[in-house]
């Protein structure tokens, strides 16, 4: 089969890296990919917004099944285009893609259908937002409306925190339009999970539940990122509870979903929070996680892109579960001095080849260039180009083992302002 991956992400590098071992694929593409993903698959220079020129590109190429990877482009309808020109491609199409785009069409869908969260209201006014947050008091959440990268969400600790989060969402429009309506809503205590599975709609396979790291600092602290680690599978995550999760928020969702004519194909990842009242949903994300996924695949031994396939056809109901590495798996994020704020590109990166002759360690490169590729010169191979830079991950018989074996391998590579977290996976250690 002849693959096209849409993306330059780590979620994509694992995603490639992942399809490349199945006896399926012939030929890997990716669009725009990055540095690492040049060495096993070949890099168009299509951006991932460009969907004409992504669908010209898999006609000409007669592409047999595209993979999407950010959720921008699902919620622009990528997979409704290729849909209409007869194309096979792995996601939800755009109104299921509403579930992620929306924060407001996800509560209120939520709410409908009795999926467990936290107790919300809808605002558009700014105004009457913070005559809300006056009345209602602190803690309390406040989340943009739209996509914002994983960013659109404050925590408010006092009424002021929660204030601010509001000026800046809706009257200096940060995350642009995606600010227009705000969502202020409880603040739930307890450990956050990540459960992701994959469904055809009619059918729900689960992945390996893992744990994200999201401040960028230790101990929870700091803004909020991307995410700047995780590990698999999440300790917290008990077979009973992840039953439960599964029969009160993945399959309500997926069943008020079709009740309002949306069928869902592709990945489901629902981000919880395990309350002393029980599971309850933090938010949805309609594709991959970015880093989860760079904790999850390295234990998954299915062939992923056969599961792919069986989606987009229809036939998941083949696949009954996924196999799995009973081994628990560790990724940290590497990350460009200043990030989530403003941080610089274009530094050599050192230490990846000795790191990578570690047993059991695999670097996905989220931000980076092959210098070479773009016409500079330079004695680095790789340089960074983004705000996390690296996804440096690892295998071990227990969760302390693959964090040791990990940070080792982190301890090799360097680049000017390289900053990441410590902590990464210690709460796995602590609860054992």
């Amino acid at each position: 089969m002849r693959i096209l991956v849409i993306g330059s992400g780590g979620r994509e590098h694992a995603i490639v890296w992942k399809i490349a071992q199945s006896k399926l694929a012939k030929k890997i593409f990716c669009a725009p990919g990055n540095g690492g993903i040049a060495d096993i698959a070949e890099c168009i220079p299509i951006k991932t917004d460009d969907i004409s020129g992504l669908l010209e590109f898999a006609r000409e190429e007669k592409i047999d099944l595209t993979v999407v990877g950010p959720e921008a482009v699902l919620a622009n309808g990528i997979v409704d285009e290729f849909q209409k020109a007869g194309l096979k491609i792995f996601g939800p199409n755009k109104r299921a893609a509403n579930l992620e785009r929306s924060k407001v069409f996800s509560k209120e869908l939520m709410a409908k259908y009795k999926v467990p969260t936290a107790d919300f209201k809808v605002f558009d006014d700014p105004e009457d937002a913070k005559r809300y947050i006056e009345k209602k008091g602190s803690p309390c959440v406040v989340k943009a409306d739209g996509l914002a990268q994983g960013k659109g969400v404050v925590v408010a600790k006092t009424v002021d925190e929660a204030k601010d989060a509001l000026r800046m969402i809706m009257e200096d429009k940060v995350f642009g339009s995606a600010g227009d309506k705000v969502i202020i809503e409880e603040c739930l205590e307890g450990e956050e999970a990540s459960i992701l599975v994959i469904t055809d709609s009619k059918e729900v396979v689960a992945l390996a539940s893992a744990q994200d790291h999201k401040r960028v600092f230790n101990n929870d602290l700091g803004p909020n990122t991307g995410g700047m680690g995780a590990y698999s599978p999440a300790a917290i995550v008990t077979p009973g509870l992840f039953k439960e999760i599964l029969e009160k928020i993945i399959y309500r969702t997926i069943d008020g979903l079709a009740k309002e004519g949306i069928e869902y194909k592709g990945v489901l990842y629902a981000g919880i929070m395990l309350t002393k009242d029980g599971p309850k949903t933090l938010e949805f994300n309609v594709r991959f996680g970015d880093p989860e996924t760079q904790a999850i695949l390295p234990r998954m031994k299915s062939d992923l892109l056969e599961v792919m396939l069986a989606v987009v056809e229809g036939k998941l109901s083949k696949i009954s579960q996924f196999k799995w590495d009973e081994r628990s798996c560790v990724c940290v994020v590497c990350a460009s001095e200043g990030y989530p704020g403003a941080y610089q590109k274009d530094k050599k990166i050192f230490g990846l080849d000795q790191a990578a002759q570690i047993k059991d360690i695999v670097v996905f490169h989220s931000g980076t260039i092959r210098p070479a590729v773009h016409g500079q010169q330079s004695t680095a191979k790789y340089m960074t180009n983004g705000g996390r830079v690296l996804g440096v991950t690892g295998l071990g018989n227990t969760v302390k083992e693959a964090i040791d074996n990990t940070y080792q391998a982190v301890g090799k590579i360097s680049f000017e302002g390289m900053h990441y977290r410590r902590d990464i996976g210690q709460k796995a250690v602590s609860s054992s």
